[in-house]
C-alpha cells in the first residue's frame, strides 16, 4: 500500500490524532479535514449525509432516511502509512476498541496486511446430466473458448487486467435433489466487488456449458464464499504496550492467548468471537458502500471450511515474549461500483482512508478486524468486557431516557459510576433532577 501519498510514517510511538475523543465533534471535523485534505463541500456532507432523490435511486419504495454514527478510528498504521479508518456502527465501544488496540500496536510499526488478487466464484448448477466424466472432460476441453467468451463480456475489466482466470468442475453426488455438477467460473474483477460481473458471465455461459454437458443448467450466481479472494494482517504487540494497560504483560498475553484458544477450540465460543471481529470489518464496509452481508456471509462460511466453526483469527506468544495476532478472511470489496460509487459519503469515506484499490481496502478490513479482536480480547481477559462497554452503553440509555447535552453525559457517568445502567434507573435519576429533588 505504500505510495507518495501520504509521507511516509517516521514516528509510531505517537499518533498526530492523539487525544481525538477528547474534542468536540467540530473539533474533530477540522482535524480531519486537515488529514485527509477534504474540501469545504466534503466537510458537508459529512452533516447532510444522503439527499432523499439520490436515495430513491439507490432502492425501491424508499420513504425517508435512516442515519448511522459515522466515526474515525485513529492511530492505525498499516504497511507504513498513518490512517485514519471511517466506520459507520450503532453500537457503543467499536471506534474506541478499535483505537486503543492500534495505539498499542504502533510501538512494533503497526498492522502488515496483503490481500490476495480479487477473484471472484461464479457457480453455475448442472442436473441430469448423463455422463459426469464425460461432461467434465468437455467442459475443461472448451476451457479456453469459454473464458474468451468471458474476456469479451467485460473489455473494461480486461483492459485493466482483470478477466476470466479458469474453469472448475466439481461432482456432488448426493444431494436433496440428486447428483449435480456444478461449474466454478473464476474471474478476476480488480477493483469492482464483481457481483454484477460474474452472474452475467455466469448467464451468457449457461447455454454453451448445457450444450457441452447434455445436462439442464439451474442456478447462475456467484458464490460469497470468496476464498480466491482472502486478506491477511498481522500486528505485535510488545512487553512494553501490554505493559501500558496497568496489568502484568506477561500474564495478560497468556490470558489473550487462552482466550484465543477457546475459540478456536469451541464453536460455541468461536460464534461471538468472530461477531466481535466483524463489529471492526463490517463498520468499514458499510462507511464505504460495500455489502457488509456478503462480507459476513463469506467470513463465516470460511471460519467453518475445516468442517467446524473456528476462529478466524490466531494469537501466539513470540520468542522475545510479545504477543503477535494474525487474522485471515475472504473480502470481496470494491473501491468502484454499487453504493461506493453513488453514495456521496461511501466516496468521502474512501477519500478520507486514501485507499485506491479494492485490494488496499480489503488489507486494511483485515487490519482493523484484528484490531477489533485484541481489544475484545484484552478486555475479556484483563478487566471483563462489560467494565468498558458500559461506560458507552450508559451514553444510550441517557439519551433514550431523555437527556440532552452536558445533562446527559452527567447522567451516563453516574449510571456508570453505580453500575446499574437500566432505561428505569436512568428515567428516574432524570425525573429527580429536573425537579430538583436532587442535583446531578
Amino acid at each position: 500500500m505504500a505510495d507518495d501519498r501520504t509521507p511516509p510514517v517516521l514516528n509510531t510511538s505517537e499518533s498526530p490524532f492523539r487525544g481525538f475523543y477528547r474534542l468536540s465533534p467540530e473539533e474533530r471535523v477540522r482535524r480531519l479535514a486537515h488529514f485527509a485534505r477534504l474540501s469545504d463541500e466534503e466537510v458537508l456532507l459529512l452533516r447532510s449525509c444522503l439527499e432523499i432523490d439520490v436515495a430513491d435511486r439507490m432502492v425501491e419504495n424508499v420513504v425517508g432516511l435512516y442515519a448511522l454514527p459515522l466515526g474515525v478510528a485513529v492511530n492505525f498504521i498499516v504497511n507504513g502509512r498513518e490512517l485514519v479508518v471511517p466506520m459507520a456502527v450503532e453500537e457503543p465501544s467499536v471506534v474506541a476498541a478499535c483505537s486503543y488496540a492500534a495505539k498499542l500496536a504502533r510501538p512494533a510499526g503497526g498492522f502488515h496486511a496483503e490481500a490476495d488478487p480479487p477473484v471472484m466464484i461464479g457457480q453455475i448448477q448442472v442436473l441430469d446430466v448423463p455422463d459426469v466424466e464425460a461432461a467434465t472432460r468437455a467442459l475443461l476441453g472448451a476451457r479456453d473458448a469459454l473464458l474468451r467468451r468471458v474476456d469479451e463480456l467485460h473489455p473494461t475489466i480486461v483492459r485493466l487486467g482483470g478477466g476470466a482466470r479458469g474453469i472448475e468442475v466439481r461432482h456432488l453426488p448426493e444431494t436433496p435433489a440428486g447428483p449435480m455438477l456444478v461449474v466454478h467460473l473464476l474471474v478476476d474483477t480488480r477493483d469492482a466487488m464483481g457481483a454484477n460481473a460474474v452472474n452475467t458471465a455466469c448467464e451468457a455461459l449457461a447455454p454453451e456449458i448445457a450444450r457441452l454437458t447434455g445436462g439442464r443448467v439451474n442456478l447462475r450466481i456467484l458464490s460469497n464464499l470468496a476464498d480466491r479472494r482472502l486478506a491477511r494482517a498481522r500486528a505485535v504487540w510488545t512487553r512494553d504496550a501490554l505493559a501500558s494497560t496497568g496489568f502484568d504483560p506477561d500474564e495478560l498475553a497468556r490470558r489473550i492467548v487462552e482466550a484465543w484458544a477457546f475459540a478456536a477450540a469451541d464453536p460455541y465460543r468461536a460464534a461471538t468471537h468472530n461477531k466481535g471481529i466483524m463489529n471492526g470489518v463490517d463498520a468499514v464496509a458499510v462507511a464505504t458502500g460495500n455489502d457488509w452481508r456478503a462480507v459476513e456471509a463469506g467470513a463465516h462460511a470460511y471460519a467453518a471450511r475445516g468442517g467446524q466453526y473456528t476462529s478466524l483469527t490466531r494469537f501466539r506468544r513470540t520468542a522475545e515474549g510479545h504477543l503477535e495476532g494474525t487474522i485471515e478472511l475472504p473480502l470481496a470489496v470494491g473501491t468502484v461500483g454499487g453504493a461506493t460509487k453513488v453514495h456521496p459519503v461511501a466516496r468521502l469515506a474512501l477519500k478520507v482512508l486514501g485507499v485506491r484499490t479494492a485490494g488496499e481496502l480489503a488489507a486494511v478490513m483485515a487490519a482493523v478486524g484484528l484490531a477489533q479482536n485484541f481489544a475484545a480480547l484484552r478486555a475479556l481477559a484483563a478487566e471483563g468486557i462489560q467494565r468498558g462497554h458500559m461506560r458507552l452503553h450508559a451514553r444510550q440509555v441517557a439519551l433514550a431516557a431523555g437527556a440532552t447535552g452536558e445533562l446527559a453525559d452527567r447522567l451516563a457517568d453516574r449510571l456508570a459510576a453505580e453500575g446499574d445502567v437500566r432505561l428505569e434507573r436512568a428515567r428516574r435519576l432524570l425525573r429527580e433532577w429536573q425537579k430538583g429533588i436532587t442535583s446531578p
